[in-house]
C-alpha cells in the first residue's frame, strides 16, 4: 500500500516567529486538532489548538512557548498501519512527515490513510467474513491459512482483533466460499466461531469498526 500519494504540503505552517493570533487565524479556516511549527523546513514540533485557549497575550510569538509544541512525527516510508498507531498515540489528525535527513516534506492526514485501508482487498473485495478465537499459545497463522484453503477458499487477509484472558480473536477475510464448512473445519482443529458475515453485511460492519478511530479522535 503506497502512503507516498497521500503526503500533503498545500498549507503554509506557522514558523518559530509567527504569533499566537496569525496561528489561530489558521486553525479558523482548517479542520486539523494540531499544526506543525517549522523554520526552513526543521521541524521544531506541533502546536494543538486546544492549548492556543492557554494564552492571553496574541501577539507573543510562538517561540515563546516551546514547552507547549508536541514532538511527534512520521517517516516518509512508514507503513500505513505505523501512521494509524502514531494518529491514535498522539490523539491527531495531522502527521508531520519528515524524510531520511529529518528535514519537514508535508503532512498525512488521517482521512487519507484511512481511506487507503478501504480500498484494500480486505475491504473492498466481496466475500466473507470470520470471527475466530482460540487460546494464544494455541493458534497459528499457516494453520488458518491452511483450514481455509483445504476449503477451497481464497484468504483475503487476517488480522489479531483482540487479546483477552490468555485468548486471541482473529478476524478473516475471504472469497466466497461455503462458511459452514470452514467453520466446521475450524471446530475441528479448537477454534471458536465468535461471528461470520456474508458479503455486503461483512463489508459495512467492518467500515463501520475502520471508522471507529475516527469516532476516537473525535473527527
Amino acid at each position: 500500500m503506497n502512503t507516498f500519494k497521500c503526503i500533503s504540503n498545500d498549507v503554509c505552517v506557522p514558523t518559530s516567529e509567527s504569533t499566537i493570533k496569525e496561528i489561530k487565524q489558521m486553525f479558523k479556516y482548517l479542520v486539523f486538532t494540531h499544526l506543525p511549527v517549522v523554520d526552513n523546513h526543521q521541524y521544531i514540533g506541533s502546536i494543538a489548538e486546544k492549548d492556543l485557549l492557554l494564552f492571553e497575550n496574541d501577539e507573543e510569538k510562538i517561540k515563546n512557548y516551546s514547552h507547549l509544541l508536541e514532538l511527534f512525527f512520521a517517516e516518509e516510508n512508514m507503513s500505513w498501519l505505523e501512521l494509524l498507531k502514531l494518529f491514535a498515540t498522539n490523539d491527531t489528525n495531522i502527521l508531520p512527515i519528515l524524510n531520511n535527513e529529518k528535514k519537514y516534506i508535508g503532512y498525512y492526514e488521517l482521512n487519507n490513510i484511512l481511506h487507503l485501508f478501504y480500498d484494500t482487498p480486505f475491504l473492498s473485495e466481496n466475500g466473507a467474513i470470520i470471527i475466530i478465537e482460540k487460546e494464544l499459545k494455541g493458534y497459528s497463522f499457516s494453520e488458518i491459512s491452511q483450514i481455509v484453503e483445504s476449503n477451497d477458499c481464497n484468504l483475503l487477509g487476517m488480522f489479531i482483533s483482540e487479546v483477552y484472558n490468555d485468548k486471541v480473536q482473529i478476524t478473516l477475510k475471504m472469497g466466497y466460499c461455503n462458511i459452514s464448512s470452514i467453520s466446521e473445519t475450524f471446530g475441528r482443529y479448537g477454534y471458536q466461531i465468535l461471528t461470520s458475515f456474508h458479503d455486503d453485511e461483512s463489508l459495512e460492519n467492518l467500515k463501520n469498526r475502520s471508522e471507529y478511530l475516527q469516532k476516537y479522535l473525535n473527527m
